[in-house]
């Protein structure tokens, strides 16, 4: 059954009667004909190659061949032929700047020959080309390849090369690549005279105009690198108290480092530039180890105490008065304005002239220490007159203490024993009103140093979020282009 089948289909097929010409047709043709020669009519003039490039990994080359021209009605009206390129004389056009192991990366194809004699030659292949790459913007950047054409023995005045399109290659087959969008990729001709030969050159040049695709880049490592460099930022609102200040900033110090080694694979290992995005990432570490170092002077000033540390003058009038006034800070009970700063100012200047009381506890203090050491008065009436201006508030009492006084021995002993148990209670209450003063300013100094401490965070705040937000702008509106999808 399947011979019957077979032999059906033979029947049914047309026979051919360009067989017998065609074969004729080659013999004739390729009976004298001499791969070496160039197939011109007249040796003076050039052998015109048209050739193009068609951006799928075909070349098209084409030319006129003066050997291979026939009369297609004495062929039985054979009009064009397949022959193998070996067989033919070819233009040996190679890519001058070609990096692939066997310079030519083409497929040896038939050349379709018509009767005309235009022989047109298209191989395919990959091209693998050497290509200046420039990370300036990277990853925002347009990369230029060159793919230089031409004769490589032949020179201008015995093949000319023709653009086959002034628009340069055919794009119309390109496959869309998911890395690089194509802007275009324009030809030239160019002739050149070169240092080892006085003939000129014929040389056609594509160049591939691509741009990176910056969606990838975008989203996985500009945005974690400015939400990394929010968190350094949230840092600086972080109690000093919690414990974790510091530790948050190293963490997202070695965050950082990890994201600029991914982008340092990203990258070509050439010095000629910094890529933008590399700059970026530094200026962003430089800024998360800056705010490490800060952290520890914030969390040094907030744990500083009266017995170790005096505030200097210049941290007062700096971080206590100006900074926080420039900030808009203020303490629980004490409103910072430029009035209050020079109020403060003046009132100082003042407490180191005199000192101003302002409790019974101060008023007893000031007593004159003259009043402790004065000797027993003879009488009653000249003893309390003598007592001093700084215990008036006693003579009444003593006056009815002693309206019936026996002897003066009597008067002299009583009034030294109320001296001497006075002269105690001075000193008691100077000892007590000592530690309370020096309590209450060994306080307000560690209040003064923590408030100083939250004055340098949120300075830090304002100046590190202003660097970030002006270095973000900055890479973004620098670069060509933003967003290429």
């Amino acid at each position: 059954m399947a011979l019957m089948l077979a032999l059906a289909l033979m029947a049914l097929l047309p026979v051919s009667e360009q067989g017998p010409h065609e074969k004729r047709l080659l013999n004739s043709l390729l009976a004298s004909y001499n791969t070496l020669e160039r197939p011109v009519a007249n040796e003076s003039e050039p052998l015109e190659v048209k050739f193009g490039l068609t951006l799928q990994q075909i070349i098209d080359v084409e030319w006129n061949d003066y050997n291979l021209r026939w009369n297609d009605s004495e062929y039985g009206g054979v009009k064009d032929l397949r022959i193998t390129p070996n067989k033919l004389w070819k233009p040996d056009v190679l890519m001058y700047n070609s990096a692939d192991e066997g310079f030519d990366g083409t497929y040896q194809t038939n050349v379709v020959v018509r009767n005309n004699g235009s022989c047109l030659y298209v191989p395919p292949g990959i091209f693998k080309s050497t290509c200046k790459i420039d990370i300036t913007w990277f990853p925002f950047d347009d990369q230029h390849c060159d793919m230089k054409f031409g004769s490589w023995t032949y020179d201008g005045n015995q093949l000319d090369l023709v653009l086959k399109d002034e628009a340069g290659g055919d794009l119309s087959d390109f496959i869309t690549n998911g890395e690089w969008y194509l802007i275009g990729m324009p030809g030239k001709k160019n002739t050149i005279t070169y240092a080892c030969c006085p003939e000129p050159y014929v040389d056609v040049t594509f160049t591939i105009m691509i741009r990176r695709r910056t969606l990838y880049y975008f989203f996985n490592l500009i945005v974690p690198c400015v939400l990394i460099s929010s968190m350094a930022l949230l840092g600086f609102t972080l109690p000093p108290d919690s414990g974790e200040k510091l530790t948050l900033g190293v963490t997202i110090l070695l965050s950082l480092t990890v994201f600029l080694n991914l982008v340092a694979e990203t990258l070509p290992q050439v010095s000629d530039a910094i890529p933008l995005l590399g700059t970026y990432f530094n200026c962003i570490m430089f800024m998360v180890a800056s705010s490490v170092v800060l952290t520890v002077v914030v969390l040094n000033y907030h744990h500083r105490t009266a017995d170790i540390h005096e505030m200097p003058q210049w941290i007062k009038t700096v971080f206590l008065q100006w900074l926080p006034w420039i900030l808009r800070m203020s303490r629980p009970g004490k409103k910072i304005t430029r009035k209050t700063i020079m109020m403060s100012n003046r009132m100082r200047e003042l407490e180191l002239k005199e000192r101003s009381s302002k409790s019974l506890l101060a008023n007893v203090l000031d007593i004159d220490d003259d009043f402790r050491h004065a000797p027993p008065p003879p009488n009653s009436t000249a003893s309390t007159g003598n007592l001093g201006p700084g215990c008036s508030i006693f003579r009444t009492d003593f006056r009815r203490s002693f309206v019936r006084p026996s002897t003066m021995e009597d008067v002299g002993g009583g009034l030294g024993s109320h001296h001497r148990e006075l002269h105690l209670i001075l000193r008691e209450l100077q000892f007590i009103t000592a530690r309370m003063k020096k309590a209450d300013e060994e306080a307000e100094l560690i209040s003064d140093w923590k408030f100083a401490a939250m004055v340098v965070d949120r300075f830090c705040l304002f100046v590190f979020t202003l660097f970030t937000i002006i270095a973000t702008v900055a890479v973004l509106l620098s670069a060509p282009h933003i967003i290429v999808q």
